[in-house]
């Protein structure tokens, strides 16, 4: 505790996975981070299990490199009940922007890789065994007082305050922001086991009124299950070796399964009235804790995560104005919201509360199958609610372009939405285009190089933690502009997959899209998105090495040191 400095500019309270991720994207950025765990060690056994494409793509974002930690890729995921048979088949295989659609893994082996390249950063601070005891928020900041388990105390001073502390956090309950939503009546015992051999690779609900059940591959020769529990049932009788023997029968002989943990859970659908108050914010279960059954939990709060970090590194490096920070709670709440409505959906399907209704849901599932157009809402993942925003950090779309400007031609950018990522090329070397975007804004030129268009904002847009590239349709012939931004769309996917040549997009960090237009008019979108970010004053005569101005440039920099 001694050795902890009194200032910083971000107190990170809890560091579990959400922590850990807030932890790593602020590292990158060079902003001074304190974070704190009551615990001394990471909880040794599987809590979460599934992760999405886009929770992979953060987790990119965050630093880890593809294969850091173990994951299954799953192929499909299975709705079956004992009356009617399938009811469904979700489609989860393949990628999406670079990642798997759907993983499995072992929370513990992710956490220690999170935890082990968060530390080595010079500008974040870890200090386990220590507990929030309370804060105060003062016109500059957050004072709060710290408690090491030996009983020493220590005060701290953040700028800002984030609560990743799970779904008990203390910094929730001190905000009084509230905690809506509904407590589920059922108890669940789940089951992680090891198995000496299975040709399990897909997850498969068993939606029996009898006793629903979950079944699911992990990494490491793991599989878990979910046993629902019935009435009259308590969960010390559901946790005796003897009954899990008897409920793990069916799926094969409990003598070649290697229980590693039994718990007994009740589920919840709740989330706080706001993400933010003051200078405190909340994220992962601190802010909203979903039902398992859409795999959304760890993913939402990783969502948190990416979306939040950026915009205090750039509030805090004098980039942009405090007021961007409150479209974090604009964002991601109603997104939260949403993955936990379909968590409830799906949760009236998997776990039906008597033979009548499971006829029902079963029927009527069959039958939308016979559909094609709504067979492929469900199966092929078309009810998961976008990742994007509709009102937020972005330029919202006019009615109208003014007079004289280029119309605007069919696109795939949609502002408040996600920018793709797909492999692109330069010369021989390739990467991910999220890698060749940086940590910064981005200004990119589809088949044209946007820095010939900027003119005197080339500057601003430098100080502001701006960079450029250009996306070339693959074979393009390029006459000008060639050097290390140019890179070839070797796929299509940007060119013309998304964009003409001649189109120009803003992409944030967090690979939100900010602005796009004719690359024509690259300064405008420039002068646009500057004055949303609301400091476009603070960059008139930066350099790009001193000052606020270089926070961009020292991040990039640490990224490559930590690579």
């Amino acid at each position: 505790m001694h050795g902890l400095d009194r200032e910083t500019e971000v107190l990170v309270v809890g560091f579990g996975p959400v922590g850990a991720t807030i932890a790593n994207l602020l590292g990158r950025y060079g902003v001074r981070t304190l974070a704190i765990d009551t615990a001394t060690e990471i909880f040794p056994q599987p809590r979460a299990i599934a992760l999405d494409n886009e929770a992979l793509r953060i987790l990119q974002a965050a630093g880890l490199p593809e294969g850091a930690f173990e994951t299954i890729a799953i192929p499909e995921v299975r709705y079956r009940s004992p009356y009617v048979g399938e009811l469904a088949r979700l489609q989860t295989g393949g990628c999406l922007d670079g990642h798997p659609k759907l993983v499995t893994f072992y929370q513990p082996e992710l956490e220690s890789e999170l935890r082990s390249r968060a530390v080595e950063y010079p500008s974040v601070t870890v200090a386990l065994g220590v507990e929030l005891v309370d804060f105060v928020e003062e016109a500059d900041g957050v004072r709060a007082r710290l408690r090491h388990r030996d009983g020493a105390e220590h005060i701290v001073h953040a700028r800002y305050l984030i609560g990743a502390d799970g779904s008990k956090s203390r910094v929730r309950k001190a905000l009084d922001v509230g905690f809506d939503g509904r407590t589920y009546a059922e108890d669940w015992l789940i089951v992680d086991a090891k198995l000496g051999s299975s040709s399990l690779d897909h997850i498969e609900f068993r939606c029996d009124p009898r006793r629903p059940a979950p079944h699911m591959p992990a990494p490491g020769g793991r599989q878990r299950w979910e046993f629902m529990l019935l009435t009259g049932e308590s969960a010390e009788q559901m946790e005796r070796p003897e009954k899990v023997r008897e409920l793990l029968l069916p799926w094969g002989s409990p003598d070649d399964m290697e229980v590693e943990r039994t718990a007994v859970y009740r589920f919840h659908a709740r989330t706080v009235a706001r993400f933010q108050k003051g200078r405190v914010f909340l994220a992962g279960d601190a802010a909203h804790i979903t039902p398992p059954f859409a795999g959304q939990g760890l993913v939402a709060g990783l969502r948190d995560a990416l979306n939040l970090c950026w915009k205090l590194a750039w509030v805090l490096g004098g980039l942009a104005a405090p007021g961007i920070l409150e479209t974090y709670d604009q964002e991601r709440r109603p997104h939260a919201k949403a993955m936990i409505d379909l968590a409830r959906l799906a949760g009236r399907v998997i776990m039906p509360t008597s033979r009548a209704q499971a006829l029902a849901t079963g029927v009527l599932l069959r039958a939308l199958r016979l559909i094609p157009a709504a067979r492929s809402y469900l199966e092929d993942l078309k009810m998961k609610p976008q990742n994007q925003f509709d009102h937020g950090l972005f330029v919202e779309r006019r009615r109208r372009l003014a007079r004289g400007r280029l119309a605007r031609p069919k696109t795939g950018l949609i502002r408040g939405g996600m920018f793709p990522q797909a492999w692109i090329q330069r010369g021989n070397d390739g990467c991910w285009s999220d890698d060749a975007l940086g940590d910064g804004l981005t200004l990119v030129g589809f088949g044209v190089d946007p820095q010939e268009h900027l003119g005197q904002a080339a500057a601003e847009w430098r100080a502001a933690g701006g960079t450029c590239i250009q996306l070339c349709h693959r074979g393009q012939r390029l006459h000008r502009g060639e050097g290390d931004h140019v890179w070839e769309d070797i796929s299509g996917a940007f060119v013309p997959g998304i964009a003409p040549v001649g189109w120009a997009v803003v992409v944030r960090p967090d690979r939100t899209i900010l602005h796009d237009g004719p690359v024509a008019e690259a300064a405008r979108l420039v002068g646009e998105t500057l004055a949303l970010l609301g400091a476009e004053d603070a960059y008139s005569g930066r350099s790009d090495e001193t000052g606020p101005g270089a926070t961009a440039a020292s991040a990039s920099a640490a990224t490559e040191a930590h690579r």
